[in-house]
């Protein structure tokens, strides 16, 4: 049968005999219900990610790089993000329903704050790994600070945010699903809504699951092969 605006939960008492026997995993289903649980949640899922990602790398590069020329700004800031991820996913959703209700901005908001905890002091520590004597080197140049900070600290520090966003990517991804129970969206939704039944139904629960897994493992592979794409320097010699 079908709920108003949720995924499509078959009917126990129809169906394939795989369906009416609620066996462990039905291709069957998931094949006849892609187009409008799986495949929906799935681009909601990436949606959720790509927006906390984004604004998380924006805010976080931005923070480092005033840490990277205000010492003493570094400590407050890591601080902060680091008791932010101290709160449990689902409470931090629960305790911003209050103030933005039940919306995007309530997962977005928790979303962002937790890919900072991961991004913020890897970006740091890049921009901090580039060798005083490089420095020296491009100031000797006539290289401006500005000009020193983006034709080296940061190609220099690129192996290290790469690897925060791969962290970050993934981490996001397995946070996400806990939204579902704010916002009845990503693959989170299928799996608590199978789950809420009276029996729950085994296929939406692992195929959501799956697509997870399988979103993640994508997402960090291509980051692999972006962190290669643009070190190629870190390969010589490898």
């Amino acid at each position: 049968m079908t709920a108003a605006g949720g995924p499509v939960i078959p009917n126990f008492g129809s169906g394939s005999s795989c369906v009416t026997g609620d066996h462990l995993f039905c291709w069957d289903w998931v094949k006849q219900h892609w187009g409008d649980t799986l495949g929906p949640a799935l681009a909601q899922h990436v949606e959720l990610t790509a927006i906390a990602v984004s604004v998380g790398f924006v805010l976080a590069f931005s923070l480092a790089l005033l840490a990277h020329r205000r010492r003493r700004a570094e400590q407050p800031i890591s601080i902060v993000a680091a008791l932010v991820y101290t709160f449990p996913s689902i409470a931090l959703f629960q305790l911003l329903v209050p103030f933005t209700g039940l919306t995007y901005t309530t997962v977005e908001i928790a979303l962002v704050s937790y890919t900072l905890v991961i991004l913020f002091p890897n970006i740091v520590a890049g921009l901090e790994a580039a060798p005083p004597e490089v420095i020296e080197a491009a100031r000797g140049m006539g290289l401006t600070p500005r000009q020193t900070l983006f034709r080296v600290e940061v190609p220099l520090a690129l192996p290290a945010i790469v690897g925060g966003l791969r962290i970050a990517v993934v981490s996001t991804i397995a946070i996400a699903t806990i939204a579902a129970t704010i916002l009845p969206k990503g693959l989170g939704f299928p799996i608590f809504y199978a789950i809420a039944l009276p029996t729950p139904f085994k296929t939406e629960i692992y195929s959501a699951g799956i697509l997870a897994i399988a979103l993640a493992l994508v997402c960090d592979r291509a980051l692999v092969l972006l962190g290669r794409a643009v070190t190629p320097w870190t390969r010589v010699g490898g």
